[in-house]
């Protein structure tokens, strides 16, 4: 079975016998390192950029008091309040992505070797997910604010001039896009590029001698299951708050809406932890729910009317009236970019085939020497 990568700091030259790891981490002995290539030591780019993640994690951390700034902000207009719900998936949100910032920071600047594959095939995904999301952002953020501007207008029966609104308007959406298109496609494009670096993966696997929870799958899988993992732990905070979930032309609200998102959360835990483990079985599962999934959301999207689906879950006529004023939800453009990213994430699915084959029957003379005796 293949289960080692090249760039993979566990799997590079020089480690223990392929026989060793599985003690190794049982007893957390350290692998025995031998002298292997010459390689550019990288401690001091390595603490730049864990410095550099928990900066990052610090400014998520202060979007938490902005938030709720912005929710005490939304009393002041009629029908804007923000739903209780809404606020505590913004908190947990950014709470989450703090909490993983400071420990890949932290986890980086000791040089650990789950904090560079972690922070490797995090950032594959946060630079295809940025880019995906600042052309989004580019195309839908003029007509949406210009459409709001509209409304704002209308409803103050006249206000400031259409061509200073309109050059205020222009100046703040280029901020916001210049702003995302750094955070979401720059900084992730120097992550990739810097930890795909194989002195990179060198110096932690020098400095980290020990087999950690991240070397028991190639990179391109952990990736993937991490992916299950966080999307799981996305979909039980929705499920609980916002019970809103697509099912085959209708939106299920309620308990209902809360027992479809439950089943999924138990499915994409469960396919993490067999991708981690490179069970066969898993990536089928994997691969035969992906078509059923966004078949479910096509189907859902085509037929069901989504503001009468927010009017079940406690919006006031208001927030609705609001919501379907927004070309980006009037349209889904939200929703079919969403299905987009997971058409990626099948194909991507397809490709790890590669790394799962059918477990040949064991044999005794495999057996460890601690096992024989």
């Amino acid at each position: 079975m293949e289960t080692e990568l090249p760039q993979q700091p566990g799997t590079a030259s020089g480690t223990a016998p392929q026989s060793q790891p599985g003690l190794a981490a049982a007893s957390g002995a350290a692998f025995p390192l031998m002298p292997g290539p010459p390689y550019h030591d990288r401690s001091t780019a390595l603490t730049i950029f864990g410095i550099f993640q928990i900066i990052l994690g610090l400014l998520a951390a202060l979007m938490i008091p902005l938030a709720a700034l912005g929710a005490f902000m939304s009393r002041l207009v009629p029908g804007g309040a923000t739903r209780p719900g809404q606020l505590v998936v913004a908190f947990a949100s950014y709470a989450s992505l703090a909490a993983l910032f400071l420990t890949l920071g932290i986890g980086t600047v000791r040089m650990k070797r789950w904090a560079y594959a972690l922070t490797l095939v995090i950032s594959w995904y946060w630079m295809i997910i940025g880019a995906l999301s600042t052309v989004l952002l580019t195309a839908a953020l003029p007509v949406t604010m210009r459409s709001a501007l509209e409304q704002a207008q209308r409803s103050a029966g006249g206000g400031p001039s259409n061509e200073l609104s309109t050059g205020i308007m222009a100046v703040f959406v280029t901020v916001i896009i210049v702003v995302a298109a750094f955070f979401l496609v720059l900084v992730p494009i120097a992550f990739v590029i810097f930890y795909s670096r194989k002195d990179v993966a060198e110096t932690c696997r020098r400095r980290d001698p020990v087999e950690r929870w991240t070397d028991r799958a190639p990179l391109p899988v952990l990736g993937a299951s991490v992916v299950y993992f966080a999307g799981a732990l996305y979909m039980l905070l929705v499920g609980i708050t916002t019970p809103l979930f697509p099912f085959f032309g209708r939106y299920l609200t309620g308990v209902a809406g809360t027992a479809g998102f439950l089943v999924l959360v138990i499915l994409d835990i469960y396919l993490a932890f067999a991708l981690l483990r490179l069970r066969l079985t898993g990536w089928w599962i994997a691969v035969l729910t992906a078509p059923v999934r966004m078949l479910s959301m096509i189907l859902t999207y085509t037929k069901a009317d989504l503001m009468q689906a927010y009017s079940k879950v406690g919006m006031s006529d208001a927030q609705v009236a609001m919501l379907n004023a927004n070309p980006m939800f009037r349209s889904h453009v939200i929703l079919w970019w969403s299905l987009l990213s997971l058409v990626i994430f099948f194909g991507y699915l397809l490709w790890l085939k590669r790394y799962f084959k059918t477990p040949a029957a064991p044999l005794q003379t495999n057996t460890f020497p601690l096992q024989a005796g």
